[in-house]
């Protein structure tokens, strides 16, 4: 597992196509890139990004969307707003797919009783997305978000047994703490289709910490992912508010090596 490092951490005083110098500056040889806005997602921005993900030599790990944006409307009961924000998800799958990014860390709905979704719909447009996808060439994972479906049990289990092609997961340590259940519980449900690890930290007065100035047991959480054969990578993914400066990324990506020893 390598150590890697979201651009979203820059956010939003670095602009996207700059973050991967300072990435590498940091001594990071993998990111997980944010972006940030729909002219993001095109490719005459893309080549830019190619561009200097090639001068600086970094391995794009996964591509994160605007997601708030159109997201959750890829599952509105109304069929032409469906179809429409389908077309900001290929562009990101694509954009994704150019950037060598193995999956896309997707959010998805927004969080709704379970017994009031419409379950067929749901899983068609899953399978749908799904395919759209692998058809570019990369990954679905799907992320557990404290204000998303995905922060329940149920509904990741429900995805699991019944999308027809493969859908895979990213799991996030703040949002399983926010959504007020203990990590090893999603790890335990996304199993060998985990792929994606965002890693930060928490105490009871944050919910969100640069690694290493809180409680998380990332020994636990280490061994955990090993048992059920986790091979990705650890993208640190925290806010700018977590850190005072760029030296605290550095001593962070080293305290976590230390652990994966």
């Amino acid at each position: 597992m390598k150590i890697g490092l979201s651009s979203a951490v820059f956010y939003p005083y670095v602009d996207t196509e700059d973050s991967l110098e300072i990435i590498n500056s940091l001594g990071f040889e993998c990111a997980e890139i944010f972006l940030n806005s729909f002219s993001e997602y095109s490719d005459d921005f893309i080549d830019k990004l190619i561009q200097e993900k090639n001068n600086y030599n970094i391995s794009i790990n996964s591509v994160h969307a605007f997601s708030s944006s159109f997201e959750p409307y890829i599952f509105d009961a109304y069929r032409r707003r469906r179809k429409d924000m389908i077309e900001s998800f290929k562009k990101v799958c694509k954009a994704g797919s150019r950037l060598g990014a193995m999956c896309y860390t997707f959010h998805g709905m927004r969080y709704q009783d379970m017994a009031t979704i419409n379950k067929k719909l749901i899983i068609d447009i899953y399978n749908e997305l799904t395919y759209i996808a692998l058809e570019n060439g990369i990954k679905l994972a799907q992320e557990n978000v404290s204000w998303c479906m995905s922060q329940s049990l149920d509904f990741l289990k429900f995805l699991k047994e019944n999308c027809k092609y493969d859908l895979f997961f990213t799991f996030d340590i703040k949002q399983a703490y926010r959504a007020n259940t203990e990590p090893y519980r999603y790890i335990d449900i996304m199993g060998e289709k985990l792929i994606n690890f965002h890693i930060n930290d928490r105490s009871k007065e944050e919910t969100c910490l640069l690694p290493g100035k809180g409680e998380v047991n990332y020994l636990d959480i280490i061994s955990l992912l090993k048992e059920n054969n986790y091979c990705g990578n650890g993208i640190v993914e925290i806010y700018r508010e977590n850190y005072t400066s760029y030296d605290e990324l550095k001593e962070c990506k080293k305290k976590l090596e230390k652990f994966l020893k």
